[in-house]
């Protein structure tokens, strides 16, 4: 009886019982937690495969199997899940030939094949997430709010989009398009991703709360356009020309009256 007393009271006794308690913790964790947590990463590997299977048929001629990129396409590493999300959801990619401009068409994926075509290219570098509804919707902006997102708008995207959105002509034989019924998630991510010619405009230059406003402008527009003959809403462009069609074609008719009107008098 004093043997077994003494070993109890050894010096090692209490370690080996932490460590037991340890590994019988841990055991514990193995069998209660990571099953949904294997689980929930079996989905998304799930979904990258299966947006890697309709990347390599529908985008790998351009973009490479591996998004590396090729003589035909840039590299999509680092573009990000909004990114593919723009171009796929408005029907910009894949591009039916090439051309100067992919332009807006009828998307050739649902939903839930964007969304694992997303998930395959933000797999393979880190870059802009597709937005939530919070970082974009103008609900609850004040006037004021509204107000301030039309001097963001002319002050960062004007220049190419014009004063009221009606898009506009670049070098090159490219363009900036309308923005008139645009969804507020695609103005976001066009924002984010800096598509085609448009430069990027990252959180540190725009944040998200300025989106909401510029978003909320540009609706205002829609519901409320600018007062007058909007002409198109082109600017000096439209106005010029019209401005010559009736000042020009007033002058030639008034000149026109009065030779007429000498004649007869002689």
């Amino acid at each position: 009886m004093k043997f077994l007393s003494s070993r109890r009271r050894h010096k090692a006794v209490k370690p080996l019982l932490l460590v037991a308690a340890l590994f019988l913790m841990g055991g514990l964790y193995t069998v209660a937690v990571p099953e949904q947590q294997s689980s929930a990463d079996s989905g998304t590997s799930t979904q990258v495969e299966e947006g890697r299977a309709l990347f390599q048929v529908g985008c790998s001629s351009c973009h490479g199997l591996n998004g590396e990129g090729t003589s035909e396409g840039p590299t999509l590493v680092g573009v990000g899940a909004a990114s593919v999300d723009w171009q796929v959801e408005t029907g910009r990619m894949p591009m039916a030939q090439q051309a100067e401009q992919a332009p807006k068409r009828p998307p050739v994926y649902n939903r839930e094949e964007i969304d694992a075509m997303a998930a395959y290219v933000a797999s393979l570098g880190p870059g802009p997430d597709i937005p939530t509804e919070a970082q974009y919707s103008p609900e609850g902006l004040s006037a004021e709010e509204i107000a301030r997102g039309g001097e963001l708008f002319r002050t960062n995207c004007s220049a190419c989009h014009n004063f009221a959105g009606a898009g506009g002509a670049l070098p090159d034989g490219k363009y900036a398009p309308s923005l008139q019924g645009v969804e507020p998630k695609h103005i976001w991510e066009a924002l984010r991703i800096g598509p085609q010619q448009m430069p990027v405009f990252g959180p540190e230059t725009i944040t998200d709360e300025d989106v909401r406003t510029i978003v909320a402008y540009l609706q205002s527009l829609e519901q409320e356009p600018a007062g007058g003959l909007t002409l198109g809403n082109l600017g000096p462009v439209s106005e010029g020309l019209w401005a010559w069609i009736v000042g020009m074609g007033g002058l030639a008719l008034f000149a026109v009256w009065i030779a007429s009107k000498g004649a007869r008098s002689k």
